[in-house]
């Protein structure tokens, strides 16, 4: 899994044209930032915003979050200033919005050669094109733009996000396949804890790597959401260690709980304990 090191439990979106946001941000504990200048920052803010963020990354320490700045399209007024400005930001990765087709990933590409680049995906066309986007050598994460691909099918919104489920396996399929980073889109309903914890089990249930979040408020739940729980983690050290005593004994499988423990159980338990250690270590520094 890409950037397996690091965790995107939780994504916090942060307005590129706000200080004291850009300031407060710095103490959140997010495990990574989308310092936005598309969707968040209005037109006439737009070029205070991209100036603001520039300085600001240039000399404010972030720490441990992952800084990932999401530029407006190329095709907008401000996309190629955008470029301009954060070809070599101090920035961990640089977030394509509306992805389309791996031409637009190729598009930016192009003219920002060194950082890593990750792709919005939230049209219907993306989600069609999933693998192949997610096969762009220089993309290394997606995320689900949810809000944009909910308007573009003409969907309502179900707490079972059954109009979401097509598109979220898609792009899900095809992070996994090309190992991607992928996290999931936003609840909207900032002050809902109840249907936030659900929307984040969901999709650790599917198997994303966290969830964007549009307020400081969703973080708790976001990372609790997405992190190994203490039984996932005793599981994974008895599974392991029941399969161990097996092989000593020229054994194939060994019995955990009742269930058969196989080689790939094992690979998924020492994934678990390396996702714990990750998270300890990203939460101690």
């Amino acid at each position: 899994m890409a950037q397996a090191a690091h965790p995107f439990r939780s994504v916090l979106y942060i307005p590129g044209s706000k200080e004291r946001a850009l300031e407060k941000a710095r103490g959140l504990p997010t495990d990574a930032i989308i310092f936005d200048l598309e969707d968040a920052v209005s037109p006439d803010e737009k070029d205070h915003a991209r100036s603001l963020l520039a300085e600001t990354l240039a000399s404010a320490d972030y720490g441990h979050r992952f800084r990932i700045v999401r530029l407006n399209g190329l095709d907008s007024p401000w996309g190629a200033a955008d470029i301009a400005a954060f070809a070599v930001a101090k920035a961990d990765a640089i977030l394509i919005p509306k992805v389309s087709s791996p031409a637009d990933v190729e598009a930016v590409a192009a003219q920002i050669p060194d950082l890593p680049l990750w792709a919005m995906m939230e049209t219907p066309l993306a989600m069609l094109n999933a693998a192949a986007i997610a096969a762009h050598p220089r993309l290394t994460g997606m995320v689900m733009g949810t809000n944009d691909l909910a308007k573009e099918l003409g969907a309502r919104f179900r707490p079972d996000r059954l109009a979401m489920q097509a598109g979220l396996g898609l792009c899900l399929l095809a992070a996994r396949a090309h190992g991607l980073t992928i996290v999931d889109g936003v609840y909207n309903a900032f002050k809902d804890d109840h249907g936030l914890r659900l929307e984040c089990e969901q999709g650790r249930d599917m198997g994303f790597d966290g969830k964007t979040l549009i307020h400081p408020a969703q973080l708790e739940i976001a990372n609790a959401a997405f992190s190994p729980s203490e039984s996932e983690i005793s599981l994974a050290l008895r599974q392991i260690a029941a399969f161990e005593e097996a092989e000593k004994q020229g054994l194939g499988v060994a019995v955990v709980d009742g269930k058969i423990v196989e080689n790939l159980h094992i690979v998924t338990a020492r994934q678990t304990l390396a996702k714990a250690e990750a998270i300890a270590a990203f939460s101690a520094s």
